[in-house]
Order: structure tokens, then C-alpha cells, then sequence
């Protein structure tokens, strides 16, 4: 290939800088004008990239103020002149993409220039590559190539000769509809980027070719090269569709109306971002970077809020990943009108970061300050209220009101959310401290590990900061930052969603793609209130490629948006089982995320979908149901069976005072499910537990046998929906205004006396069912260490279950709505049952001859 030239072209002044200058591959080279990034008074700035999509590129200069300074232009090529002003900045502008197209090419070029011999060899008796590995790292480049060529080629002479009759737009339509190439090519993206990466650790010699490319600079900069990774060029046709798509709005800019190349521009335009707006997800919208004093480009690849204990308080900070050290900054405090800044709590460089387990911090795990499940839920309740009255008050054009709800509301979100995550992620440098952050999700742990060690595959050398470099970086936090708030409701615009609200049936079929035979799982997790938690968990399929599970579960949302699936191999170790409380020993082979589609949830027809996660395919189905329908109490029409029939018909015909479905379950679960994680809590598999309501109803013989084999999450789940299906709750509709209130009072004797009484006022079956019930919950929290299941937790799940009243008592007021799941009368129904539960042991006999508790009309 011939050297590129930009002879002929005209001088540029300050649009040179504009766009000549512009960083358009980020690898420390930046065309012409390193020299001019000095400002006035001699000092070295540093210059940052603003990549809005919606922005022309602009190169901009710190001043000694740290305030960004533009370059101005001359006067007489202002932006917005007459028409031979805008065409002199039509030609400039069209001058400087010239540039970064020759500097595009040669990117090109030194990614090609390695795969003829890498092909030549792999003819030969020792290959490299094989050939289908070449063809997969440089699919399509040599084609990207060509069509940059021509288009360069065609180009320059029209900028050489320019008059204000040139046209340039049938050049960039042509452009724009060759785009399809670059569709191929991002589809083949992260297979080729993969490949690459397997490649360079199997091979040594492939190794030292990838990791040292030559790029030629311009033909004025002489011998100038520059040596860049693969993966860095493989990007380079990503960040250039995008890169084009901006220049032609800026030729639009300057092109008058009336000129022929008007239409066509526009043309290419919506063709580019046709193109663009139907491969969005697959290009990284950020590849923003800082450039360090020694020319290195230090590239932000993750950004987030994590909780971090810190001198045993839980302290919210902004965690900046980048491509050779994790920095840890918190907000300054700022008076208003000031600009937003980070300060910096520490930073370690990626060579010296290693990954405590829990027996290398045993000894330095610090105290964990927790709150109580039931303040925990208390703070969801007036949340909730708080949405509830923002939601009147808008009605009413109340701003100043609304703004006071949305500050209380902001207060208890940014509360629980620093409160809420307990699963532990320690991270230690190997020169200094430990350090302990608590996610929410075994998934949100998952991403942050991993893209720490894939960054840790490179050779990465140990970098001190000076205090300068460290205040620099961390001012470049706030300009560099992907994630601007933490996830609160009132961060959300109006018009935001608010998630969904009732109960999400969810199948998860079958995976595949797995290259060797494990024992393999599957968890399912849902937002809630900004954080996520664990739902579902499917049954361990025993050494499998291809695990089928077929498993249905009903997983409440609260707001949610979105739905995880997490897979999992299973880990038997013995040695490994008894660890610290959210420690999770088992391997995470994939994940992935869906979000819940408004049309497609509240279609209640099954939606069948396919997650794909690091190769895994995992097929799932899913539908909606509202709430109120979920839990609507339905008498059976076959008073033969158990569910939905009267417990004194039950009882009665039984010849017994517990039901004998209610004795069978808690016997197995306390026979082997007592120690199991989130019993109660974890949904079952549905289609077992619609088996085992069948065999119930119909008194199948081979219930027990049944039983023994069932998963104990479905028998557990198979116990709920016995309660929810009353056709009156176990604590009955009469009473149930009174339990409201009796829970209420302030007094603890009065409550006391009233509490007792109710109970006393109970039919017997229903209240020896209840004490039987309420005795096995206890013996259940016993084993809190090890199941996760405190007295609070067994109240929530069971509370409504034994207390929301019938569809017929529902509609003389005490229904709560959709949306409102933390409402008052929920809060109140768990605190009934926990009220019991933690009440000394009541005995049947006691209850019914004691005499202090007086006897009134209930």
C-alpha cells in the first residue's frame, strides 16, 4: 500500500485543533499538535474527550483553574456566518476527518499486516492459528480496509481542488451503504476479541504478535509509530462507525440548504443512524479515557456505588475501575452552584490487587453494623407511603409539597439501600490493607470480580501516583463517571416506569453450551426498592452437559424491572461448606439478565426467551399475574379435597384437630429441610407443588412416599399455599378488624390482654392449627445461623398468608393495592404473626382455663 498523504491540504488554525488534534484512537497518539497542549502560561494541561452521541467531538484544555477552556476560533470562522464562511467551515471540518481517516487506515493496516504470514503458517507443519482461528480474529477487516481506502482515496482530491461547488455527499452515501460490513463485524465482535484472548495464552509467539502492533503515524510525522494491542484496533472499527455518524452532522452544519450535497448528506446521515440505533446495545457507548502525564491512556472500563465497611460503619462510595488500578472516591460536600467533585479513600493498582477468602480475613473481619429485618421493612412502608402521597399531591399541583415528600422519601431509600446488601466482596493489596464491601447480588459480585481479573491478564506493571496524578485522576471521575446517581426514586423521571407489581411464573427449561459434565443450578433474582434479591433456586441436575430442568416457580415483584438468572456448579466439598454467612462456595458458570417488558408481562400468556451467558444458553418461559389475583381467596367447588375447603370441614371429616396435609409437611421439613437456606422464603418448583396439592386433594396412598421425595422447597411452598387458599384466612375474617387494632396499642399489658383473647376467640381447629404452626416456625428460627430464617423473616412470609382477609372482607376496605405491597395493613399482618412468635410457648389448655384475660364482644 502507498503512503497516505495529506499534501496539498490547507494549514489549518484553530479548527486543526478541533479536529486534527481530536483523539481518535486514544493509544497516545494524537496527530499533529502534541506539541501545542501547553497552555498560556507554558504549563502541561491535559486534555479530555467529550463522546456524547448527541456532541460534535470536542478536544478541550484544562486551565489552571481546573475549568475547561475551548479553543476559540479566529474571527471571521465563526460558526453561523455566511454561506462562504459555513462552506470555509464545511472544507475544515472535512479537512480534519481527512486526518483521522489516514490515522484510521494505518490501524487498519497494522492489524492486517500480521495475517498473511499468520495464514502462511498455518499451511505449514507448525502453525500458529489454525486457519478458522485467523478467519475469526480479522473476520472482515481486510474488507473495512478496502472501503476506507477507496473512500480516502476519493476524497482527497476534492479537498485538494476545493471550490464552493464541490461535492462531497455521493462519497459519504456510499459510505453509509457499505455499513453492512460493519454489522457483519460487530456480530463476530466479542467471539473475535475471545478468540484473540484464548489464542495469546496458548501461544507465546501469537502472545508477543498481539501485544505489540506497529501503527504508522501521518507522512509529515516522519519514521513515527506506535505500538498498540490487537484487542485496542479490533475496537478501533466500533468507535469509528460512530465517530463518522458525528462529522456528518457537522457537514450538515455548514452545508446551506440550497446546496446539491444537502440532500445527500442528510441521506447518509439517516442511513448512519438507522444503522447505529439498530445495533446500540452491542457498541460500548463510553470508551472514555484519561491521559496520564507519560502519554499512557488510562481507559475507565466499570464504575458503581458500592457499600463499603469502614471502621465498622457502612459508608457509600463510587468505585472507578480502571485499566491498571481500582480507585475508591465519596462525593464532596459542595455549597450550591459548585461543581460536583470526587475525593479519593484509596486506590490500588490492578498488579498488586488480590481477592481475600474468607480464611485469609478471618482474622481481620470487622464488626458489621446490621440493622433488623423489621426496620428494614418499616423503611419500605414509608417509602411506599411516601410514593403514595406524591402521587395525591401532583394531583392537587402541589410542588413545593411533593419536593419535601421526595427529600423524606430520598432519605429512607438512600437508608436502606446502604443497609440492605450483606453478601461480602473483600479485596486486599498485596502492599497494605484489606478491604470489605457488601453487595446485594451474588451477580453484581460476579461482574466486578471478573473484570478485574480479565484485566489482570495483561502485564500489568505496579504504578505509584504522585499526589498531583492522584487529584487529577480523581477530578477526571466526575467527567468520566457512567453511573450518575445511585438508584433512588427520585432520581427516576416522571415517565420512568415504576416496575411491575404481582407475580411473575417464571419455567426455566433447560441449559446448554456447557463443554464438560458438572453439577449444575440455576437461581433466579429480582429488583426490589434498587437493590436485588434472590428468589428462586432450581433443583442440583447431577453430572450433565445438558441439565433439564423444567421447573416452574412464582417469584413476588415489588417495583421490579428486571429478572436475573444466575447458573451455578455445585460444590460438595465438605471442607467448604460450613463458611461465613452469605459466603457463596459454589462456581458461578454464567449469568445473565432480562429486562421484564411491560407488554410482554402484562400479557399473562407464557413468553418464551433464551439467555445467553459466556457461551451457556439458558431457555426459560414466563408470565404475569396481578396480585389481587394471585391472592384471591376462591372457595373450592369440590368440597372432597383440602385446598380451598373450610379447615373444620377439613378437620371434621378427617377425624383429627391439624390437618393432616399441615402435619405431613411440617414433619418432613423438619426432618430434612429445617437447615435448608431461605426455607419458607426460596419459591419451590410449581409443577411439583401443583403434584403435591393434587395428591393431597385426592388422597393419593403414595402421598408419604411422595413426600420423601420431593424437593423441600416444594413442600414447603406446597404448606403456603394450603394457608393462602382458606377459603377464609387461618385467623379468620371476624377477627381480623380486631387483630388490626389489637396490634396497635401502645400499652403492653393492654396488648397483652387483647392479643391472648383474640387467640382464645378462635374456632379450635383453627387455633390448635395455628399453635402447631407457630411452634414449628419457632423451632425453624432456631437455626437462623445456619438457614438464614430469623423470627421477622417466617412473620413476613407467613403473616399475610394467615391474615389477608377474604375476597368479601377485602372489599369493605382492608385490600391493599397493587402497587402498595409494604402498605400499612401488610406491615400490620406481619407484626401480629411476629408478636407470637416471639411470645413465650402458648398451651391450647392454658389459653382456654386462663382467667386474668377478661372476655369481651370482639
Amino acid at each position: 500500500m502507498e503512503p497516505l498523504s495529506t499534501r496539498g491540504l490547507p494549514r489549518l488554525s484553530w479548527i486543526d485543533t478541533l479536529y486534527s488534534n481530536f483523539n481518535y484512537n486514544n493509544d497516545g497518539y494524537d496527530g499533529d499538535g502534541a506539541e501545542d497542549r501547553k497552555s498560556q502560561d507554558g504549563s502541561e494541561t491535559m486534555p479530555f474527550i467529550d463522546e456524547s452521541p448527541t456532541m460534535s467531538p470536542q478536544l478541550c484544555a484544562r486551565g489552571p483553574d481546573g475549568e475547561a477552556v475551548s479553543p476559540t476560533p479566529p474571527e471571521g470562522l465563526l460558526p453561523g456566518g455566511d454561506i462562504e464562511k459555513g462552506l470555509e467551515m464545511k472544507k475544515l471540518v472535512l479537512s480534519g476527518f481527512l486526518a483521522s481517516e489516514e490515522i484510521y487506515i494505518n490501524q487498519l493496516e497494522a492489524l492486517l499486516l500480521p495475517m498473511r504470514p499468520l495464514k502462511a503458517a498455518a499451511t505449514s507443519s507448525k502453525p500458529v492459528l489454525s486457519m478458522e482461528q485467523i478467519e475469526t480474529i480479522f473476520f472482515k477487516i481486510q474488507d473495512i480496509f478496502q472501503i476506507h481506502k477507496e473512500f480516502y482515496d476519493a476524497l482527497l482530491p476534492h479537498i485538494q481542488q476545493w471550490d464552493d461547488k464541490v461535492t462531497v455527499g455521493h462519497l459519504f452515501q456510499k459510505l453509509a451503504s457499505e455499513l453492512g460490513v460493519y454489522k457483519a463485524f460487530l456480530d463476530n465482535y466479542k467471539v473475535a476479541v475471545e478468540t484473540a484472548e484464548k489464542c495469546a495464552q496458548a501461544n507465546m509467539q501469537f502472545q508477543k504478535i498481539s501485544e505489540n502492533l506497529k501503527v504508522k503515524g501521518p507522512k509529515e510525522s516522519k519514521d513515527l509509530t506506535s505500538s498498540v494491542t490487537m484487542e485496542a484496533l479490533l475496537y478501533k472499527p466500533i468507535d469509528r462507525v460512530t465517530r463518522s455518524t458525528l462529522v456528518l452532522h457537522d457537514l450538515l452544519k455548514h452545508t446551506p440548504k440550497d446546496h446539491p450535497d444537502f440532500p445527500l448528506l442528510q441521506d447518509a446521515l439517516r442511513i448512519s443512524q438507522n444503522f447505529l440505533s439498530s445495533i446500540n446495545e452491542e457498541i460500548d457507548p463510553r470508551r472514555t479515557a484519561v491521559t496520564t502525564p507519560k502519554g499512557e491512556a488510562r481507559q475507565l472500563v466499570k464504575d458503581g456505588f458500592l457499600v463499603e465497611v469502614s471502621e465498622g460503619s457502612r459508608k457509600l462510595r463510587h468505585v472507578f475501575l480502571f485499566t491498571d488500578l481500582l480507585l475508591c472516591a465519596k462525593l464532596k460536600k459542595t455549597s450550591v452552584g459548585k461543581h460536583q467533585q470526587y475525593e479519593c479513600k484509596w486506590y490500588i493498582p490492578l498488579a498488586d490487587l488480590t481477592f481475600q477468602t474468607l480464611d485469609d480475613a478471618a482474622d481481620s473481619i470487622p464488626h458489621i453494623q446490621t440493622l433488623p429485618e423489621h426496620e428494614l421493612d418499616e423503611m419500605k412502608n414509608k417509602i411506599c407511603v411516601f410514593k403514595s402521597e406524591i402521587q395525591k399531591e401532583k394531583s392537587k399541583g402541589q410542588s413545593r409539597v411533593v419536593e419535601r415528600l421526595r427529600k423524606k422519601m430520598n432519605e429512607q431509600e438512600s437508608c436502606l439501600l446502604l443497609h440492605s446488601p450483606s453478601i461480602p466482596f473483600r479485596i486486599h493489596n498485596k502492599n497494605g490493607k484489606s478491604y470489605l464491601f457488601l453487595l446485594s447480588s451474588d451477580y453484581e459480585r460476579s461482574e466486578w470480580r471478573e473484570s478485574i481479573e480479565k484485566l489482570q491478564k495483561k502485564d500489568l506493571q505496579a504504578c505509584v501516583l504522585s499526589s498531583v496524578e492522584l487529584q487529577v485522576l480523581t477530578g477526571f471521575c466526575f467527567k468520566l463517571r457512567t453511573v450518575h446517581n445511585i438508584p433512588l426514586t427520585s432520581h427516576k423521571d416522571d415517565e420512568e416506569s415504576p416496575g411491575h407489581y404481582g407475580f411473575l411464573h417464571v419455567i426455566v427449561h433447560s441449559a446448554t453450551g456447557f463443554k464438560e459434565s458438572a453439577n449444575l443450578y440455576c437461581t433466579l433474582e429480582v429488583d426490589s426498592f434498587g437493590y436485588y434479591v434472590g428468589k428462586a433456586k432450581t433443583r442440583v441436575f447431577r453430572d450433565t452437559t445438558e441439565p433439564t430442568w423444567n421447573e416452574e416457580f412464582e417469584i413476588e415483584l415489588e417495583g421490579s424491572q428486571c429478572l436475573r438468572i444466575l447458573c451455578y456448579e455445585k460444590c460438595y466439598d465438605k471442607t467448604k461448606l460450613n463458611k461465613d454467612d452469605n459466603e457463596i462456595v459454589d462456581k458461578i458458570v454464567g449469568k445473565g439478565q432480562v429486562q421484564l417488558d411491560p407488554q410482554a408481562v402484562q400479557s399473562k400468556n407464557w413468553h418464551m426467551d433464551v439467555i445467553e451467558m459466556n457461551g451457556i444458553k439458558v431457555e426459560f418461559s414466563m408470565k404475569f399475574s396481578s396480585r389481587d389475583l394471585s391472592l384471591k381467596r376462591t372457595p373450592s367447588k369440590k368440597q372432597s379435597g383440602v385446598f380451598g375447603v373450610k379447615i373444620s370441614v377439613v378437620t371434621k371429616r378427617e377425624r383429627s384437630k391439624v390437618p393432616y396435609i399441615v402435619r405431613q409437611c411440617i414433619e418432613e421439613v423438619e426432618k430434612r429441610g429445617i437447615e435448608e437456606v431461605g426455607i419458607y422464603r426460596i419459591s419451590g418448583v410449581a409443577t411439583d407443588i401443583q403434584a403435591l396439592k393434587a395428591a393431597f386433594d385426592t388422597n393419593t396412598k403414595d402421598i408419604l412416599v411422595m413426600l420423601s421425595d420431593m424437593d423441600i422447597n416444594a413442600i414447603a411452598g406446597t404448606l403456603k399455599l394450603y394457608f393462602r387458599e382458606l377459603p377464609e384466612p387461618l385467623l379468620t375474617d371476624r377477627l381480623y378488624p380486631a387483630f388490626m387494632e389489637g396490634i396497635a396499642l401502645s400499652d403492653p399489658a393492654a396488648k397483652e390482654n387483647c392479643m391472648m383473647h383474640l387467640l382464645r376467640s378462635l374456632p379450635d381447629p383453627n387455633l390448635i392449627t395455628f399453635l402447631t404452626l407457630l411452634e414449628h416456625l419457632k423451632r425453624v428460627a432456631e437455626k437462623e445461623p445456619i438457614n438464614k430464617m430469623s423470627l421477622h423473616n417466617l412473620a413476613t412470609v407467613f403473616g399475610p398468608t394467615l391474615l389477608r382477609p377474604s375476597e368479601s372482607e377485602s372489599s369493605k376496605g382492608h385490600v391493599t393495592l397493587a402497587s402498595d405491597i409494604w402498605s400499612h395493613d401488610v406491615m400490620a399482618q406481619v407484626q401480629v404473626l411476629l408478636y407470637y412468635l416471639q411470645h413465650q410457648p402458648i398451651s391450647f389448655s392454658e389459653l382456654k382455663r386462663n382467667t386474668l384475660y377478661f372476655s369481651t364482644d370482639v
